[in-house]
């Protein structure tokens, strides 16, 4: 994504508990003699910031023009994740353009490639199968923290039909008396002007 040199750009994440968010970004700068992008920003690093559902801080840290950053979620939920370059020109002067790419893997954990290449075949075979073990217990831990979401939602939906119905059957209670009063004022009207 495009950014401005001091703008704060936000992502939000919706992380279950315990799980391990990792971000990859780099910077690149707008060069007005090329008019292209840079390879790379040097000089300039970047401000991440990570919220948790309750609105504490969870990550706040300057990193360099690429880097990566990490985070463990302790709370299931939206997950805000905020960059923003810490260029030190004024905001009015701070025109210069950047190309931000940025990767976030959530909830993996990656293989140690040395430890993979080893030259026992027992040693590799254990090591992905610990690997996919824990994989599968990510993707449980995903599912189960879906489950929870849609329970919620659906509890929710069931509450608002509910008070829609109750409202439908109050208002057709009201209409019904509003009905037999004008019904019986009007009777009493015609028996007073003895017309009936």
């Amino acid at each position: 994504f495009h950014s401005g040199e001091r703008e704060e750009k936000c992502i939000i994440e919706d992380v279950p508990s315990d799980t391990l968010v990792i971000g990859n970004y780099k910077v690149q700068r707008w060069d007005i003699h090329k008019q292209d992008f840079l390879e790379s920003a040097p000089g300039l690093g970047m401000f991440v910031t990570v919220t948790t559902p309750s609105a504490e801080v969870l990550l706040s840290k300057l990193y360099g023009p690429q880097g990566t950053f990490s985070f463990t979620s302790y709370l299931s939920g939206e997950h805000i994740i905020c960059l923003q370059s810490n260029s030190t020109r004024f905001v009015a002067f701070a025109g210069s353009k950047l190309r931000i790419h940025l990767d976030i893997r959530v909830g993996e954990h990656f293989l140690d490639e040395s430890v993979v290449q080893a030259k026992d075949t027992v040693n590799q075979v254990t090591v992905r199968l610990e690997h996919l073990i824990e994989q599968i217990y990510h993707i449980s831990k995903e599912q189960n923290y879906e489950r929870e979401r849609e329970e919620k939602f659906r509890k929710t939906s069931e509450e608002t039909n509910s008070n829609i119905l109750w409202w439908a059957i109050v208002q057709t209670l009201i209409l019904i008396s509003i009905g037999i009063w004008q019904i019986k004022s009007l009777r009493d009207f015609f028996i007073s002007k003895k017309l009936v």
